[in-house]
């Protein structure tokens, strides 16, 4: 029986460090983030702002609203890369973008936890 035991501890030991192992090496990079934070960015700005355009002006920017989304990819990376902060904690990451560009437009607070490659943005709120 006991050798049952200190073997089923060795095995949950050695599948532990092979999961710690595979988060380490699966950990994603700052700029894996930026990348993943202005698809997201772009993804909203298209879909909620382009299109939800009233006046006549607004009308008139629309129609090229997704077109100047895109065109603003590089100067979208700059601002997540300038306003976001990176805890490391080697098995995974956690962002936080406080995303202020001017007294205009509103001010947008974000964090996500990165994994395994993937990303998850648990808050998302305006301030």
């Amino acid at each position: 029986m006991k050798q049952l035991t200190i073997i089923a501890y060795t095995g949950v030991a050695a599948g532990l460090a092979a999961l710690g192992m595979t988060m380490a090496k699966t950990n994603p990079s700052q700029v894996a983030y930026e990348e993943y934070a202005v698809q997201q960015l772009a993804s909203y700005l298209k879909t909620d702002v382009c299109k939800k355009t009233t006046n006549l002006i607004e009308n008139l920017i629309r129609f090229n609203c997704a077109k100047l989304v895109d065109e603003a990819n590089p100067q979208m990376q700059e601002i997540v890369a300038k306003t976001t902060e990176r805890q490391n904690y080697i098995i995974f990451s956690i962002y936080r973008t406080d995303l202020k560009i001017n007294s205009w437009i509103p001010a947008y607070r974000f964090e996500t936890v990165g994994a395994f490659d993937q990303f998850y943005t648990y808050t998302a709120e305006q301030d």
